[in-house]
């Protein structure tokens, strides 16, 4: 019988192997780091990889996964590898949030998702790159210079968890964590052909992840499957009383564990999104995975959201009011690195050590943050802002009152840029969110699959978005569609 190869099995069924004991923990650890070895720096989907560090990290956690095998006690992720993104808490690991600023910061203690992941058996396996303090929507932002796509290396993984969805898309992680503020889970997974979650807001806990936008941030995830996707949310989702946002509400148990039809399932699609601005291949591919919806018994109907129109301008005002405040720690005295010009005044020692930590874009939403929350402009900006958000979450609340079980959209208007094509427009950085914006907004759970390639080779995406703690009905719906097209082997770039 030919040994089982780790890099070719899913994340659920190595951990059902190496829980029946067919597969050794430390066999899946060693195949994992010999990949990220030969392929982290070419992609540079790494800001911390030191083998021998993780590998001794894993040897602690590898006992714990052996006591409970001689326990008969299954462990949902046992011997899986997960990689994290650099602005999620690793005690005694570094965590930069991609930004020079943090350099030297080490986590004193784990994030809660991070201990669930442990609990459950999960090999935390290298922290990953992101845009500085997770503002971006390519990984080009990053200190520790761009991701690129696995698919393309002159093209961009996407943002701000590029790092993230590169190495899942290649095979270096069966699954990784991720944050998603304005789309950060979901423009990647997109762009890099994988599944990426953002749950519902106060779903899963952010304790310990590093503050970017608070009434928007959510921990997601990234896998190669619906199955895996349903795997990893079930053990990090749950109540935190370390977490004042977190929803009173149980673990998610069985989310995939019943049989799921489509027929009589109701869609909608937007019909602002379907637009000006579409790329032609991602419109024609997610006019045929609607199709596929509706051979599966789903019905399709086109709704208007006018009021997502001002999604960018208010989710731009909102996110860069809350890094202001946020961001204002980062200071060179209680968190970041100090400067080192001598005899400086305190003022000047904050001024010049957060002009030398931070990168420009940082900068710029901090300054725009600033003016919208000064005296005279807070209830121009801020809280006029804040009213259209409201007016944005009833207006999709209001769909799914009218009987619509999910709204469907493209998850990018376009598949990954080129490097370097919009990092002098920051406008036309911004519209590549467009679409994913209004999940945050809301706080509504939202998914990206892929469901197919554009003529130059490269993944496009699909966004699921269900009401609030609905993650049930997107992920079973969504399995639906990845068992219509059997499966998702054909989104894996050949590297």
């Amino acid at each position: 019988m030919r040994p089982l190869d780790p890099l070719a099995l899913s994340a659920s069924v190595l951990a059902q192997e190496v829980n029946a004991g067919s597969l050794k923990a430390q066999d899946v650890a060693a195949a994992y780091a010999r990949r990220v070895e030969n392929l982290h720096r070419e992609l540079n989907t790494h800001i911390e990889w030191d083998k021998d560090a993780v590998l001794n990290e894993v040897d602690k956690q590898l006992a714990y996964i052996e006591a409970a095998r001689y326990a008969q006690k299954n462990l949902p992720l046992a011997g899986v590898p997960i990689a994290i993104k650099d602005n999620i808490m690793v005690d005694s690991q570094r965590v930069s949030c991609g930004s020079q600023l943090l350099r030297n910061h080490r986590a004193a203690y784990d994030a809660t998702v991070v201990q669930k992941l442990k609990a459950a058996g999960a090999l935390i396996f290298g922290r990953t790159n992101m845009d500085e303090f997770a503002m971006g929507s390519s990984c080009e932002n990053s200190s520790y210079g761009p991701t690129v796509n696995p698919w393309n290396r002159r093209h961009v993984a996407g943002g701000s968890s590029g790092g993230s969805a590169a190495a899942v898309a290649a095979r270096l992680a069966p699954l990784a964590l991720g944050s998603d503020t304005g789309g950060s889970v979901r423009q990647p997974a997109s762009f890099c052909g994988v599944v990426g979650l953002k749950p519902t807001y106060g779903r899963v806990s952010r304790y310990g992840l590093v503050a970017y936008g608070s009434s928007l941030d959510q921990i997601g995830t990234f896998a190669t499957s619906v199955e895996d996707t349903a795997l990893l949310y079930e053990v990090i989702a749950g109540h935190d009383p370390s977490d004042s946002t977190s929803a009173r509400l149980p673990a998610p148990q069985g989310t995939l564990g019943s049989a799921w039809t489509l027929k009589g399932k109701r869609l909608a699609m937007i019909k602002e999104f379907m637009a000006e601005g579409l790329d032609e291949d991602v419109r024609t591919h997610f006019e045929q995975a609607m199709q596929v919806y509706r051979e599966a018994g789903a019905t399709v109907e086109t709704v208007s959201l006018p009021h997502l129109a001002h999604s960018i301008p208010v989710y731009y005002i909102i996110a860069t009011a809350e890094a202001s405040s946020n961001l204002a720690r980062f200071d060179g005295i209680r968190y970041g690195v100090r400067t080192q010009k001598p005899g400086v005044s305190l003022r000047e020692l904050y001024v010049q050590s957060r002009s030398e930590g931070f990168g420009r874009e940082v900068k710029q939403r901090i300054m725009l943050g600033t003016y919208v929350l000064s005296s005279g402009y807070y209830d121009a900006y801020y809280a006029k802002a804040n009213r259209i958000r409201e007016m944005i979450r009833r207006e999709i609340q209001g769909v799914f009152e009218q009987g619509f079980d999910l709204i469907a959209a493209p998850t990018a208007p376009t598949t990954a840029f080129e490097l370097g094509q919009k990092t002098q427009d920051s406008l036309a950085m911004y519209l590549s969110d467009i679409y994913t914006l209004a999940a945050n907004l809301a706080g509504i759970p939202a998914l990206s699959q892929p469901i197919g390639l554009c003529r130059k080779g490269l993944p496009i995406g699909m966004q699921l978005m269900a009401p609030a703690f609905g993650e049930e009905t997107l992920l079973r719906s969504a399995q639906v569609y990845e068992q219509q097209i059997n499966g998702t082997e054909k989104f894996r770039p050949r590297i």
